[in-house]
């Protein structure tokens, strides 16, 4: 490869792990995915799919697998007619399921729902003729900004089953970002809740709905379900949810859609600052989340108590809450509120009341459990749970060891799983039972996937080298294009290595001897000291790799002499020595940087802080901390889940500085 000169390639691989946990005998035997499935998608990817899309119930079987004439833009299964809630609730009912428990319902405040399969075929029925007498049909979107209450997904799934797309907002975004959600695909429908309950206190929600809705005509209706009972304004666009839904016919006949019809919008964040609405369509979707669902959690859908962390109001809530789990019959815990309401034990308590078998959760919550200690989830009985998954960013291995050894009893495989929005479900990650998994690498495409690392020229980077993580064949759950806007999808996703057709979307990776792929986070967050490219995950995992570190963020700050100096900013585990944030135990935090990665990774300045700014999705948010380390005024503060933490840390600036 070419390298300008101080460039470096196109990322330095620095950080190494040799530790690896193979499946045991007994778990290996009992796999859903075995060995032969890698083989099998490799001698025939199209009949891999095809055999992977009769998981599901089609009332028109497809006449070709895939079409990628009109690259970028795929279809998959055509011609082929599905209803994607037929496949997620009516089809379990008729083949005699419906007194299984789709989903038990944990409120924050402590209320519950046992949820059948029968009961949520009646309920979405109920809310699609609800929907229908609104006026909506076939490709009309609506809007869903709800906390994590049991109508939320009911409302998903009946907008599936009318054919509108769904495009869900997360009910912590503020009234600006729903509008500006709301405007760009043009409601005609927002559903929501009057509040919901948020570290044990009613939180209003609809306010922020009035005043998105008072600046968006293209709303017809807002549908509120109560929930915490809270007073709140009236207009005549507004309709209780159970003065409609409620007295509805709960027999409703979904209609068969194409393939390739849309089936929601959904908005992740861009970097112009408006908002990327990522258009997803139906079978080939549906088919992606129902097969990862199935093989990568290893999940038996008569026995198994599944649970994921996530908010709907995110891709994962639409892939492993509502589609995956759903289309495969899974049995599943959904929790309204934090972790922390109202103690610090709520998750295990729910594992434990439930018997939760397989538990996916984000690296975020892993490192704040380990903050909050170890003797926090010895209390309860962890003993049910056999898978445990990660997702939303690389994992460091210290809480991926942590996470095995404190959650997992020290058996449970842990699937670590790299995807994004635009891929839909998951891409990249170890199968439990077949794979010797690695403390945080996400390390092999699933059968079926293509994906590798390559350098700026588009050339696969060898063994042991960094460099870009590309997609490079098509794939079924795949986005169908950046709503309204054909352009855009092309620059953002295809431009950057357009000659060899490669679909990248902004992360960087590498491998390791064995090829296994591990991921570095986003190409934007790499740092550039002294012509080395340094990820800043890697040197998050050193930190964290060291008794004293709960969390770690790095940022590289402005350097007269390095051109970047490294900025780290930690947070202690619980029981920390009271000299921890010293300049003795900066010291050693530096020299164990140096040591694990080496001399060119040491941090310029440590600081040791009471929190990290986040967005209310758990993501450290990098550029404040750039803010910070660079003397300046901090930015826009509006998205983070606690504004205050920044007045925290601006203020401990000076007493945390190290010189080397």
């Amino acid at each position: 490869m070419t390298q300008s000169p101080g460039q470096g390639q196109a990322l330095d691989n620095l950080l190494t792990e040799s530790r690896t946990f193979p499946p045991s005998d007994e778990f290996a035997a009992q796999a859903n995915a075995q060995p032969e499935l890698y083989e099998e998608a490799k001698a025939d990817r199209e009949a891999f799919w095809a055999k992977q899309a009769e998981r599901l119930h089609w009332d028109t079987k497809w006449t070709q697998v895939l079409d990628w004439s009109d690259a970028p833009f795929a279809k998959w299964f055509v011609g082929g007619k599905l209803n994607v809630a037929y496949n997620c609730v009516d089809r379990h009912v008729e083949s005699g399921h419906g007194d299984q428990v789709a989903i038990h319902w944990e409120g924050e405040p402590g209320d519950s729902r046992a949820i059948t399969y029968a009961e949520l075929q009646r309920e979405v029925c109920k809310a699609a003729n609800a929907l229908k007498s609104l006026g909506i049909g076939a490709e009309d979107r609506v809007a869903i900004y709800m906390p994590m209450v049991p109508e939320a997904i009911f409302s998903m799934l009946a907008c599936a089953r009318l054919g509108a797309m769904h495009s869900v907002v997360f009910g912590g975004f503020s009234a600006e970002a729903l509008r500006t959600r709301i405007e760009d695909s043009s409601c005609k429908l927002v559903i929501t809740t009057d509040g919901q309950f948020r570290r044990g206190n009613p939180f209003p929600l609809k306010p922020a709905v009035d005043e998105a809705v008072a600046a968006a005509p293209s709303v017809e209706k807002v549908l509120v379900v109560r929930r915490t009972g809270s007073e709140v304004a009236w207009s005549d666009k507004d309709v209780w949810w159970h003065e409609l839904v409620d007295g509805q016919s709960d027999v409703h006949t979904p209609e068969a859609f194409d393939s390739e019809h849309p089936l929601f919008i959904l908005y992740t964040s861009g970097t112009t600052g408006k908002p990327k609405g990522i258009l997803h369509t139906s079978g080939g979707y549906l088919t992606q989340a129902s097969y990862t669902q199935h093989y990568v959690f290893d999940l038996k859908p008569d026995t198994d108590v599944y649970w994921c962390t996530a908010d709907i109001g995110w891709v994962t809530g639409h892939s492993y809450i509502v589609y995956g789990p759903l289309s495969n019959r899974v049995t599943q815990v959904v929790y309204e509120g934090t972790p922390n309401t109202p103690h610090e034990g709520r998750h295990w308590e729910i594992v434990q009341k439930y018997g939760v078998s397989i538990y996916y959760t984000a690296p975020t919550l892993i490192r704040t459990f380990m903050k909050w200690g170890a003797d926090i989830p010895a209390k309860y009985d962890l003993s049910s749970l056999r898978v445990l998954g990660s997702v939303g960013e690389p994992i460091n291995p210290e809480a991926w060891i942590w996470y095995r050894e404190n959650v997992g009893g020290g058996k449970a495989p842990i699937v670590d799983t790299w995807w994004q929005t635009e891929t839909g479900a998951i891409m990249i990650s170890p199968l439990p039972g077949v794979i010797s998994t690695k403390p945080g690498s996400a390390q092999q495409p699933l059968p079926g996937i293509g994906a590798k690392v390559v350098n700026d020229e588009g050339v696969e980077v060898p063994h042991g080298g960094g460099g870009y993580l590309v997609l490079d064949e098509p794939w079924p759950s795949m986005l169908r294009g950046i709503w309204g806007d054909e352009e855009r999808y092309r620059d953002t996703y295809w431009s950057r290595f357009g000659e060899q057709g490669f679909y990248f979307a902004g992360d960087g990776a590498k491998y390791d001897a064995d090829g296994d792929i591990w991921l570095l986070g986003r190409v934007d967050d790499v740092m550039n000291v002294s012509g080395h490219r340094i990820s800043t995950t890697e040197v998050e995992s050193a930190l964290v790799s060291h008794p004293t570190v709960a969390e770690a963020a790095v940022v590289g700050a402005s350097d007269a002499t390095t051109g970047q100096g490294i900025v780290a900013f930690v947070i202690l585990r619980g029981g920390a020595g009271s000299d921890a944030g010293g300049a003795e135990a900066i010291k050693a935090l530096r020299d164990h940087v140096a040591k694990e990665i080496g001399p060119i990774a040491k941090p310029r300045q440590i600081m040791v802080v009471p929190e990290l700014p986040k967005t209310r999705s758990g993501k450290i948010m990098r550029r404040l901390l750039r803010d910070v380390a660079e003397n300046r005024a901090v930015g826009d503060v509006t998205t983070l889940a606690d504004s205050s933490v920044m007045d925290l840390i601006s203020a401990g600036l000076q007493s945390g500085k190290s010189e080397d």
